[in-house]
């Protein structure tokens, strides 16, 4: 069975690839799991001053896994809120790290996958690249990514993009402020992650680290209490058979 994440470290820059490619790279609690184990080990052990986190294949992230959130299917209601609230948890473990992390968007970023794009400190991506928040769409609450496209994108383009639901291009989501920075095209995009990366770990990483954790404690990222709320809040909504007929409509398809 393939490892659910690869983490790679050359130099000053650590690289967590989500490696679920045939399901789009949804987040499962395996998937989860594995990266809150490999986001602690580059706490703990890494020199890294960089960290590069993408997809393997086509998609960045498709989000939750739709098939373990939907009671028929799981048989266990509590099922979405383990994953809520552990995907929650590893938000705040990410915009904790010591390193930089840089988002580097190869394909779809999806509900909580396009969320992650937000808790990193940079986000690259390209022209085609498929980002967005449809999960109202799904009579689904997004509030465990919530707080994230805030800091984001501002109190009102947040609104906006996750109240009309729906998805955009990499174009769209540049002019925004969800991408940072934007590539012509998949093949472009390596070259530019590489740049941008390679650019960032010429910084000193103590002058790196104090500055990232300064920042967060200026736009309130170390308080877990809305991020863990927001678990909460998601899940209920996710239980409700307005949710459960969207979602088991979805799968069919």
């Amino acid at each position: 069975m393939d490892q659910p994440v690869l983490l790679e470290t050359n130099g000053l820059i650590a690289t967590l690839t989500i490696n679920r490619p045939n399901a789009r790279n949804a987040m499962s609690i395996e998937i989860l799991d594995a990266m809150h184990k490999a986001i602690d080990e580059l706490a703990a052990t890494s020199t890294a001053s960089v960290l590069i986190l993408t997809g393997a294949g086509k998609a960045f992230c498709a989000g939750m896994d739709l098939k373990a959130v939907l009671i028929e299917l799981s048989g266990d209601a509590s099922v979405g809120e383990e994953l809520l609230t552990n995907l929650a948890k590893l938000t705040l473990k990410i915009r904790n790290l010591h390193q930089i992390v840089v988002a580097s968007v190869n394909g779809a970023a999806i509900g909580g996958g396009c969320g992650l794009t937000c808790v990193c400190d940079v986000t690259v991506s390209h022209k085609d690249a498929t980002l967005g928040f449809p999960e109202v769409d799904l009579g689904i609450c997004p509030a465990v990514i919530a707080p994230w496209v805030v800091k984001k994108l501002g109190a009102g383009k947040a609104r906006k993009a996750m109240l009309m639901g729906g998805v955009m291009s990499g174009i769209e989501a540049f002019d925004i402020g969800l991408v940072d920075h934007l590539a012509e095209d998949r093949n472009g995009l390596d070259e530019l992650t590489h740049t941008l990366a390679s650019r960032l770990a010429t910084g000193g990483p103590k002058a790196l680290s104090a500055t990232k954790k300064l920042l967060n404690e200026l736009d309130g990222s170390l308080e877990e209490t809305m991020v863990l709320k927001g678990a909460k809040l998601s899940a209920s909504v996710l239980a409700t058979p307005e949710a459960q007929k969207a979602l088991a409509s979805r799968l069919k398809r």
